[in-house]
């Protein structure tokens, strides 16, 4: 009996653990639904789909007949740093599609693959695959150099490219900013040391993030949201995926200077924050394309959708124009 006693004990103390634990865990992934703006899971709906070899997830909503607009985040996000952009984006009749692109969020972390052409082709078979033959992208950060890589690549299938706040690779503003010592660009060299970056922040993830983003940015961003973008690069592979980004970053040297021989044709807008890139981004953007209308964000550092979203979802609305019912292959 006094066997039995205890071992029921045991079963009760073990249960509790897992109802807590279990509660824990309900918390940390509401936790991704807590900074939504209201309604937005009534307009979008999270899927997931094999492009190119790798699962992809991405986020999506808006009129199924609408022209498509894809979203790219940069490093450290995921597709949540768009959730203040795309309902302005899905009212105003456009199908939007916010992607974790390869190794980033709940898409999957394969070994390799992460040159900036490749990552472009995960998007373009994804795109494809939604029945599409022309697409608006958006990319910040290194999801401006995957959106640059998708329109150098097929730029018949692009109709209009949004270019927030990073210089792309082979570019004269890349190449000047790596010349010169720049204390904004110190990791690049962590995150390029195979295994030894992800020993380093392994099990300090939130607060290397929660640094990494207060510094470069001008409007506070909050903790809580913070929080999202470190649990995923917590999760299993997530940090070994983020850096092979930047270690890809010589392989993207060569392919973009290949790219660079030829200017985008399609309009190109060029925003960066006025506490951040500023002007260059539009600087950068005219080596790359030949119809580039640029601006500045005011009051606003490297995280363009997560600090100034209103801005930023005006001047995509601007540059976009209306959209036109029905036009889900013509723009």
């Amino acid at each position: 009996m006094k066997r039995s006693s205890a071992s029921l004990l045991l079963l009760a103390v073990l249960c509790v653990a897992l109802l807590t634990g279990s509660g824990m865990a309900q918390d940390a992934s509401s936790g991704s639904r807590a900074g939504l703006p209201a309604n937005f899971d009534r307009t979008f709906t999270h899927a997931f789909a094999k492009a190119n070899g790798v699962r992809l997830h991405y986020v999506i909503g808006g009129p199924s007949d609408g022209p498509m607009v894809v979203l790219l985040h940069g490093w450290p996000q995921t597709w949540y740093t768009w959730r203040r952009v795309m309902p302005a984006l899905a009212a105003a009749g456009y199908r939007v599609v916010a992607v974790d692109y390869r190794g980033a969020g709940e898409s999957e972390k394969p070994q390799g693959g992460y040159d900036k052409a490749n990552m472009a082709a995960d998007l373009h078979e994804l795109v494809r695959a939604f029945g599409r033959t022309s697409v608006n992208l958006v990319g910040r950060d290194i999801g401006v150099m995957v959106a640059y890589a998708y329109a150098a690549q097929w730029p018949n299938e692009v109709a209009r490219l949004a270019m927030l706040d990073v210089p792309v690779p082979a570019t004269r503003v890349w190449n000047e900013a790596k010349s010169r010592p720049d204390p904004e660009l110190w990791h690049f060299g962590l995150h390029q040391q195979r295994d030894i970056a992800e020993m380093l922040i392994a099990g300090h993830e939130y607060a290397y993030i929660s640094d990494f983003y207060k510094k470069r940015a001008f409007v506070p961003v909050a903790d809580e949201d913070i929080a999202v973008y470190a649990r995923a690069y917590a999760a299993p592979g997530g940090l070994r995926a983020g850096f092979e980004l930047y270690r890809a970053f010589p392989e993207d040297e060569q392919r973009f200077k290949e790219f660079m021989t030829r200017k985008l044709p399609m309009p190109v807008l060029a925003l960066a924050g006025d506490k951040s890139n500023g002007p260059k981004e539009a600087d950068m953007a005219r080596e790359l394309a030949s119809n580039v209308r640029g601006g500045v964000a005011p009051n606003t550092g490297h995280w363009l959708p997560d600090e100034n979203p209103d801005y930023l979802s005006k001047q995509l609305l601007d540059f976009f124009g209306a959209a036109t019912v029905g036009s889900s292959t013509s723009r």
